[in-house]
């Protein structure tokens, strides 16, 4: 059986599949696949590992003859018209729990970074301007005794929790559903969109993509924020009226951002570039060796589960 996947990914997977007889073909450039090539190439496979960034729309999925499963290599999958991949029979899949840890570590990283002003600093000692120690020199603030809101408590955004109140944080969060261990654990609150981002201190997203979280933070919600207020995003771009925060930042009504995605992304607003209180990462929540290389071996498992006739491991 053929398995294509869309581009390289770490050899943990690739190697499984092909100890377990498969035909695996890999698009070696790095860039995300052309549309022609991508239908050309999902043609005759039976199961297909794709990214964020290939479109699996009708168009590629009545181009796929005998798939059997999609493997997205990723949580979220927005990027796959999964009603009509299901009335095809074929399975999606993603990649949850493996880069939690990841995400969320890289989710506080922001947050410290806004609070201490670590770039801006970093670049004035490289710009050696250092001329000693002043009082007033770069100064940000602390976590202790914020109030930290967390937009979407499932596994990503409980874990972020988790390292917040570890500063000293008071969590509040906001989601569909109550989440027992922050409210059991961490004493956090449940309240309203509008009621965290007027009482936040700091707000960390994590909601996924969808026709409800579209633009939710739009320039209503980005209104309410406090002057002081730190706003990190790694979820998905967007979720936020990006040019209105954007606005918001170049006239300072609120005190920083950090970005790890964008509404249009790989391609950038310009203005991002000229923000001082702007932290902007290039879509690496998940990139470490570790969530990585579980990312790959997951896909290959669902992968191989479902063209064995099995269950995957994590249906969509």
């Amino acid at each position: 059986m053929k398995v294509f996947i869309t581009r390289e990914i770490p050899e943990t997977g690739i190697s499984l599949l092909q100890k377990k007889g498969f035909d695996v073909s890999v698009y070696k450039k790095d860039e995300p696949i052309k549309r022609n090539q991508l239908l050309k190439s999902v043609k005759n496979c039976d199961g297909i590992i794709s990214l964020l960034t290939d479109k699996i729309d009708k168009e590629v999925i009545d181009s796929m003859k005998r798939c059997k499963v999609i493997a997205n290599y990723a949580v979220g999958f927005n990027n796959i018209d999964v009603d009509y991949a299901k009335s095809k029979g074929i399975i999606v899949t993603n990649t949850p729990d493996v880069l939690t840890d990841s995400t969320a570590d890289l989710a506080i990283a922001l947050v410290l970074t806004c609070a201490r002003r670590i770039l801006e600093s970093e670049k004035f000692v490289r710009e050696k301007k250092f001329a000693g120690w002043k009082p007033k020199l770069l100064l940000g603030v602390e976590l202790r005794n914020k109030y930290f809101g967390i937009l979407g408590a499932g596994r990503i955004g409980t874990e972020t929790a988790k390292r917040a109140h570890s500063f000293g944080c008071k969590i509040l969060y906001y989601s569909n559903s109550k989440n027992e261990y922050l409210e059991r654990q961490l004493s956090a609150r449940k309240l309203s969109l509008r009621q965290i981002l007027l009482k936040s201190d700091i707000i960390s997203l994590h909601l996924p993509l969808n026709a409800k979280t579209k633009n939710l933070l739009n320039q209503k919600m980005l209104n309410l924020l406090k002057p002081e207020a730190i706003l990190v995003n790694t979820a998905r771009g967007e979720v936020l009226d990006e040019e209105y925060l954007i606005k918001m930042l170049k006239r300072k009504a609120i005190f920083a951002a950090g970005f790890d995605v964008y509404q249009n992304e790989p391609k950038l607003n310009k203005e991002l570039f000229n923000l001082k209180n702007a932290v902007l990462l290039p879509h690496i929540g998940s990139a470490t060796n570790e969530a990585r290389n579980k990312m790959s071996l997951l896909a290959a498992k669902n992968i191989f589960a479902v063209l064995l006739g099995k269950s995957p491991l994590t249906p969509v």
